[in-house]
């Protein structure tokens, strides 16, 4: 598992850290006495937690200046993570977890640690040399989507995680409202995509009528997934902040959102490189199809539903660069990669 540098200056204090008494369900013998910084991801801080016996997990918490709202996040994975043990589901084993800042600081969660690494940029090793190696990633990550969509959220106590009535409604709803929020910020209305309510429009009007019940954890891609060095295998599937109950074909649609094949709307690269030998996208609904069972003759509204939904959480990230709560470059490029959200939209909408 991976995360971001820790900031200068102590992030968690081992003395601390080693008079919980939590630390008693954790792994290994002794006290604690090492903490490395992780790389990665830039909401939470990792870190790889050696105890004096060799012992090696992984310890998670927020970012430095994480908020007291850091806590509904932890609770959620924390849950979720608990709930999936014993199901075929490959993600990280929960070891133990706190909400009480008081300890190291912040809420922080024990894991187990993922002999693996995550994809994003540059493939290592046969990865990046074997196309039939990078071709079999793709099929790892939707097989590890199928996976979850088996699971029954009441079957593991996850019934309740997340309110479902007038889910289908509320996708839109949600999301086109957030949009239309952002016109109070100055600025932004010159540069808004003039297919927000268009896309919305068809999303309402193509709406199906029902959805099949299932976990979605919200933002599967590869920079929430890790795979084993040794061989083209999904070794785990991480951070479950935002997990929730919906249709899991969400969860394969999001996943869709990234890739990139001849015929998309220019600009942009993919997240990993090389990137010839990945399949199309058909290819990898058809295999979410053979191993789930379900009928995809409608995915098309769920991949225009993840296109919008990503492209509104983006939007947002460009509306705090614009009110100077957030670097503009980076605002900017997080804009661009929306306007080609849009556009893929826009094509899905376009088709018979």
């Amino acid at each position: 598992m991976t995360g971001s540098p820790a900031p200068a200056g102590p992030v968690v204090d081992l003395a601390r850290l080693n008079a919980w008494p939590g630390l008693a369900d954790v792994p290994g013998d002794g006290p604690v006495e090492s903490l490395e910084p992780l790389r990665g991801g830039a909401q939470n801080l990792l870190f790889t937690m050696r105890r004096a016996d060799g012992t090696e997990l992984v310890l998670r918490r927020p970012g430095r200046h994480a908020g007291a709202e850091a806590a509904k996040p932890f609770a959620r994975e924390s849950r979720v993570l608990t709930a999936l043990a014993g199901t075929p589901v490959p993600h990280p084993r929960l070891h133990a977890s706190t909400l009480d800042a008081e300890v190291i600081g912040a809420p922080f969660s024990v894991l187990e640690k993922i002999e693996g690494f995550m994809p994003r940029g540059e493939l290592p090793g046969a990865y990046g040399t074997d196309a039939g190696w990078r071709r079999t990633l793709a099929f790892e990550l939707v097989a590890g989507a199928a996976t979850l969509a088996a699971v029954d959220p009441d079957a593991i106590g996850l019934g309740d995680l997340s309110r479902t009535d007038g889910w289908l409604e509320k996708q839109i709803t949600r999301y086109l409202r957030m949009l239309h929020g952002y016109r109070a910020t100055d600025g932004y209305a010159e540069h808004e995509s003039p297919l927000v309510d268009v896309v919305a429009a068809w999303l309402e009007d193509n709406r199906p009528d029902t959805w099949t019940r299932g976990i979605v954890h919200g933002d599967l891609q590869f920079a929430n997934v890790m795979f084993r060095h040794g061989a083209p295998e999904l070794a785990a599937i991480v951070d479950w902040e935002m997990a929730a109950v919906g249709d899991p074909l969400l969860d394969l649609a999001w996943i869709l959102t990234a890739w990139h094949e001849d015929g998309d709307p220019p600009g942009g690269e993919p997240q990993l490189r090389p990137w010839d030998g990945m399949p199309r996208r058909a290819e990898l609904v058809d295999h979410w199809a053979s191993l789930t069972g379900r009928d995809v003759s409608g995915f098309r509204w769920f991949q225009v539903l993840a296109y919008f939904r990503l492209a509104a959480l983006l939007e947002g990230s460009f509306a705090r660069a614009l009110d100077g709560r957030m670097d503009r470059a980076m605002g900017e490029g997080l804009h661009a990669y929306a306007g080609r959200l849009w556009a893929k939209a826009e094509r899905e909408t376009a088709r018979g």
